[in-house]
């Protein structure tokens, strides 16, 4: 449809309109009176052992860590004692315990900084004693913890955040027994090695009510994520031109991803039919992913989860993707979005979109996606992996 406008929040993106971040060190520490409780029992000691390299909430792109400060938030606000072992730059409700002198964002998976992070936190959570000692760790943190963590008293949980590959299967087979793990979807699980036991599926958490409800929507659909061909950009640009519809790309573009960009997005965006926003935050990042008429998503990888997806599903906002990975689980197909092959089916899913209900997409999301609804699931997963190890002392 030539001549189609986006709207003001769209068209203002390129501008810096983040709100500004509070250091840790400055940011507000709310005290946990003695003898809280949670909502269904008892309060519980978490350690949340965040990973190294990104600020929690993260300024940008950070998906880990995204789910890290929501699912902490929620934690808090149900009346546990949160303590949050984090990069430098991070703002919690929770107690905030930063052990590196500065973050990594460009330094991701250097052992150096993810062994110094995890090792201080270690040391920090066995020496925590009496009515301070932790209930549970909860790690994000990647390989480290779950590694060592049977050389810590306190009983770890670890969330599998990534896909599994043949190295790292060799290296869960090996370690799993050391913690409870949970798989963030049914798909990652299927991908696990053999023999890997007792996996729980929770999904990443959103709040729900964080991200603003939109049922009139505009032309443009969206595309957001990491420049890589493995995500779709270029197939995204050939399914709205397809359709003739605008679409809006926006994401990082992080190192070794600027030939792809160059190559197969860039010649692409002229401003109007195809605009690119770069890396969007904040109030824009929820503008934009409400105002959009679908979401595309013509990833060609096993993604274990894909957050951008719930995202928009909470905005109202229909989905259509390519079955791989958990689509098919965050994808209703004719509920909240559908579910096709190619970038032809994805074209012409546009046009069958007005079957699809803004509400229903908001209220599949509530009902199994919810921060809240997440953070039981991670209650009763604390609760049963403390059970066992009640009285443990700490190993010297």
């Amino acid at each position: 449809m030539p001549g189609t406008t986006l709207s003001s929040a769209v068209a203002e993106a390129v501008a810096d309109l983040r709100p500004q971040r509070i250091p840790a060190e400055r940011a507000p520490k709310r005290p946990h009176p003695s003898g809280r409780h949670r909502e269904g029992g008892e309060s519980l000691r978490v350690a949340m052992l965040a990973p190294p390299w990104i600020s929690v909430p993260p300024p940008g792109y950070g998906g880990v860590e995204s789910v890290v400060s929501v699912l902490t938030e929620a934690l808090v606000r149900r009346g546990n004692e949160v303590t949050l072992f984090c990069a430098p730059g991070s703002t919690s409700s929770a107690r905030v315990v930063t052990l590196l002198d500065e973050s990594h964002p460009d330094e991701i998976e250097r052992s150096l900084y993810e062994v110094d992070h995890v090792a201080q936190a270690f040391t920090a959570i066995d020496r925590a004693r009496g009515a301070s000692h932790f209930d549970v760790v909860h790690d994000h943190c990647g390989f480290t913890a779950l590694g060592m963590a049977d050389r810590l008293a306190t009983p770890l949980v670890h969330t599998l955040h990534g896909q599994f590959t043949s190295a790292t299967s060799a290296f869960y087979a090996r370690h799993e027994a050391k913690a409870t793990l949970v798989a963030i979807s049914r798909a990652q699980r299927a991908t696990a090695p053999e023999g890997l036991g007792g996996v729980t599926v929770i999904p990443n958490p959103i709040d729900v009510h964080g991200w603003p409800m939109q049922e009139r929507k505009q032309d443009y659909v969206l595309w957001i994520g990491r420049m890589t061909a493995e995500k779709g950009p270029h197939r995204a640009i050939a399914a709205a031109r397809a359709a003739a519809v605008p679409l809006v790309l926006a994401g990082v573009i992080q190192p070794g991803q600027q030939a792809f960009f160059d190559r197969e997005v860039a010649p692409h965006i002229d401003g109007d039919r195809v605009r690119f926003l770069g890396e969007i935050g904040g109030s824009v990042k929820r503008s934009v992913f409400a105002g959009a008429r679908a979401l595309l998503v013509p990833i060609t990888w096993e993604e274990p989860f894909g957050m951008v997806m719930v995202e928009a599903l909470a905005c109202g906002t229909p989905v259509i993707a390519f079955p791989a990975g958990a689509a098919s689980e965050l994808v209703i197909d004719g509920r909240t979005g559908f579910l096709v092959e190619d970038e032809a089916a994805m074209a012409a899913a546009v046009g069958r979109l007005g079957s699809i209900a803004a509400r229903d997409c908001r209220a599949w999301v509530a009902a199994h996606c919810d921060v809240n609804v997440v953070a039981g699931a991670y209650e009763s997963i604390y609760l049963a992996a403390a059970r066992p190890r009640e009285g443990a002392v700490a190993l010297v």
